[in-house]
C-alpha cells in the first residue's frame, strides 16, 4: 500500500476540502459543492443505464457501478473534482463477455481488473502517462466529445425500439415530425439556460438549473416527450456483497485475463488523462499513482458488488468543474444522490426529460472540444496536426486505448526520424594534434541515427589520425555503441589512428575495442546510457 493511499485512508487527502491555498471549506462552497454532485448524479442516471444496455447488462448493474466507482474514487482518487463512473469506453469491450459467458463471468473480470489497476499504482507506472503528447491530448479530447455527441444522438430515437444486438446497441425507430421538433426545442432550452444562467445568478449550476426549468415545464403542461424511465425503472435497493459464481479454475483464468487486461488499460489511459485534463483547469498536478490505486480498488469493490466496473468520465468530469466542483464534496455528493434516487427517489427522476440531459450532455460537447486546435492545425508541425487528426478518428472508430497508444507510436516514430535526420558533423583541423582532423558530431546518436553517423566519415581520405568530439552528442543506446565501435574497425582497417574524446564515463567501461581509443578529459559528461550490463550475453538495456 503506497504512502499516498495511506494518507488518503488516514485522513490527509481530505485537506483537498480546501479549495486552494488560503481558501476554507464555508458553507456557501458546501452549497455549491452538493449543488454540483446534484447535477452530475442527474447526468449519471441515463448514462449508466445506456452503457449497462451496450454490455447487455440489468440497468442496476451500471447503476451501482457508477454509485461505487463513483464514491470510491472520489474519496481515495488523486484529483479532487474527477468522477467516475461506468462508461461506454470499457462497455464496449465487456460486451461479447457477457454474451459469451454471463454476467458473472463481468463480475470476476472486473474484480480482477482492479487488482491489476493497483498493481499499477503500487509500481507507479502510472507516471508514464506523462509521455503521452499534447499532440495526442488534443486528438483524445476532440475524439472523445465527438463520442459523447454521438452517443446522444440515441436518445432522438423512440424508446423501446432500440434493441441490443450482442455487440451494443443498435436499430430503432428515429423521431420524426412534431415528436422530433418538441425534443430539439426543449435540448435548445436547456442549453440557452445553460448559457444564460452564469450571466444571472451563480447561486444553481447552470447545468442543474437548465435540467430542473426544463423538466418543470415538461412534468406541468404534460409534454409527451421521452422521459428517463421510458430508457428503464431505476429502482432497486442497496448493492449487496456477492462473489462471482464463477469456478475458480485455470480456465476462467483464460477466459477473464485478457478482458480484464484490456479494461485495466482502458479505464487507465482514460482516467490518467481525465486526471490531466481536470488538472490543467484546476491547476493541479500530480496524483496519477493514488489515482490508478483508487480506480483499482473501486473496481474490486464494484465486482464484489455486482456492478459492471467503471473509469473516470470527462464528461460527467466536465460537468463536476463548470458547475463548481472542486473538491472530493462533489463527487461524494454525487454518488449517494445516485444511490439516492434509486433507493427513494426514482419514481421522481424518472420523469425527468431525456431532452435536458441531452442538452446538458451537448453543453458539455462544446465545452470539452479543443477548438483551438482547428486554429492552429495550421501552424504547428505537419506530424502535429496529423497526430491531432489520426487520434480523433481512432477514438471514435475504435477505442480510446488503441487511439492513445497509435498517437503516442507515431509521435515517437516521428521524433526519432526528426533526430535521426538532426546528426551531422563540423569538420576542422585539430588544434593540439599536428595533422589530425577533428569530427565534432552534433545531435544525438542513437538507433535511427546510426546510417548517418556511418556515412559522415571517410577514412580513405582521411589524414592518419583523426579526433571524433561527442561534446555536442549524447550517445543513447546499444546500437550508438556498435556504431562506435564499427566506426574504430574501420579506421583501424585503414591503418589509421583514431581517438574518441568527450565520451561518458560509461561507454569507457561499455565499449569494449574502441574503448581502448578514448581520450579522457575533466569535462566528459556524466549520463548514462546503461543501468545494466550483461557481460556473458553482451546485452545492453535500460538506458536515457
Amino acid at each position: 500500500m503506497t504512502k499516498s493511499l495511506m494518507a488518503a485512508i488516514a485522513g490527509r487527502s481530505f485537506g483537498d476540502f480546501d479549495i486552494a491555498a488560503g481558501e476554507k471549506l464555508t458553507a456557501g462552497r458546501l452549497r455549491i459543492e452538493l449543488l454540483a454532485g446534484l447535477t452530475v448524479a442527474l447526468a449519471l442516471v441515463p448514462e449508466a443505464v445506456a452503457f449497462a444496455f451496450v454490455a447487455g447488462v440489468h440497468p442496476l448493474v451500471g447503476l451501482y457501478a457508477a454509485f461505487l466507482v463513483g464514491l470510491i474514487t472520489a474519496v481515495l482518487g488523486g484529483r479532487p473534482g474527477m468522477i467516475s463512473g461506468a462508461t461506454g469506453a470499457l462497455a464496449v469491450v465487456m460486451v461479447s463477455l457477457v454474451a459469451t459467458h454471463g454476467v458473472e463471468y463481468l463480475f470476476a473480470t472486473v474484480v480482477l481488473m482492479g487488482l491489476i489497476q493497483i498493481f499499477v499504482g503500487v509500481m507507479r507506472w502510472a507516471k508514464f502517462i506523462r509521455l503521452v503528447p499534447h499532440p495526442v491530448m488534443l486528438g483524445f479530447v476532440n475524439g472523445l466529445a465527438i463520442v459523447i455527441f454521438l452517443a446522444q444522438l440515441t436518445q432522438f430515437k423512440v424508446p423501446g425500439t432500440v434493441v441490443n444486438t450482442g455487440h451494443g446497441m443498435s436499430g430503432g425507430e428515429w423521431l420524426s415530425g412534431t415528436p422530433l421538433m418538441i425534443m430539439l426545442a426543449l435540448v435548445a432550452l436547456t442549453m440557452f439556460i445553460i448559457w444564460a444562467m452564469p450571466k444571472l445568478t451563480n447561486l444553481i449550476p447552470a447545468p442543474l438549473a437548465g435540467i430542473g426549468i426544463v423538466a418543470i415545464i415538461v412534468i406541468a403542461f404534460g409534454i409527451d416527450v421521452p422521459r428517463v424511465g421510458d430508457l428503464a425503472s431505476i429502482e432497486g435497493g442497496l448493492p449487496t456483497f456477492h462473489i462471482p459464481m464463477v469456478p475458480l479454475n485455470f480456465e476462467t483464468l483464460q477466459i477473464i485475463l485478457p478482458y480484464a487486461l484490456i479494461l485495466a488499460a482502458i479505464g487507465l489511459i482514460e482516467s490518467l488523462l481525465t486526471l490531466n485534463l481536470v488538472g490543467e483547469i484546476v491547476n493541479k498536478r500530480g496524483g496519477a499513482s493514488q489515482e490508478s490505486i483508487a480506480q483499482g480498488i473501486a473496481n474490486l469493490v464494484t465486482g464484489f458488488f455486482s456492478g459492471m466496473g467503471g473509469c473516470a468520465m470527462i464528461g460527467q468530469s466536465m460537468i463536476n468543474v463548470k458547475s463548481g466542483g472542486r473538491t472530493r464534496i462533489a463527487g461524494i455528493a454525487a454518488a449517494l444522490f445516485l444511490l439516492l434516487f434509486i433507493v427513494v427517489a426514482s419514481p421522481l427522476i424518472e420523469q425527468i426529460p431525456l431532452a435536458a440531459l441531452v442538452g446538458v450532455m451537448f453543453m458539455v460537447v462544446i465545452g470539452t472540444f479543443a477548438w483551438n486546435s482547428l486554429k492552429i492545425m495550421t501552424k504547428v508541425p505537419l506530424t502535429d496536426a496529423f497526430v491531432i487528426v489520426l487520434v480523433t478518428v481512432v477514438t471514435v472508430l475504435t477505442d480510446l486505448a488503441i487511439a492513445v497508444v497509435v498517437g503516442v507510436i507515431v509521435s515517437a516514430l516521428a521524433y526519432a526520424w526528426q533526430n535521426a535526420t538532426r546528426i551531422h558533423a563540423i569538420e576542422r583541423p585539430s588544434e593540439t594534434e599536428a595533422g589530425a582532423k577533428v569530427y565534432e558530431i552534433q545531435g544525438p546518436l542513437f538507433f535511427g541515427s546510426t546510417d548517418g553517423f556511418s556515412e559522415i566519415f571517410h577514412p580513405e581520405d582521411d589524414p592518419d589520425t583523426v579526433i571524433v568530439d561527442f561534446k555536442a552528442s549524447r550517445v543513447v543506446d546499444q546500437s550508438a555503441l556498435t556504431a562506435i565501435e564499427a566506426l574504430a574497425e574501420k579506421y583501424e582497417a585503414a591503418g589509421k589512428r583514431i581517438m574518441l574524446r568527450h565520451l561518458s564515463r560509461d561507454c569507457h567501461q561499455l565499449l569494449t575495442k574502441a574503448g581502448q581509443l578514448m581520450v579522457d578529459s575533466d569535462d566528459d559528461p556524466d549520463y548514462r546510457i546503461a543501468v545494466d550490463y550483461s557481460v556473458r550475453t553482451g546485452i545492453l538495456s535500460g538506458g536515457h
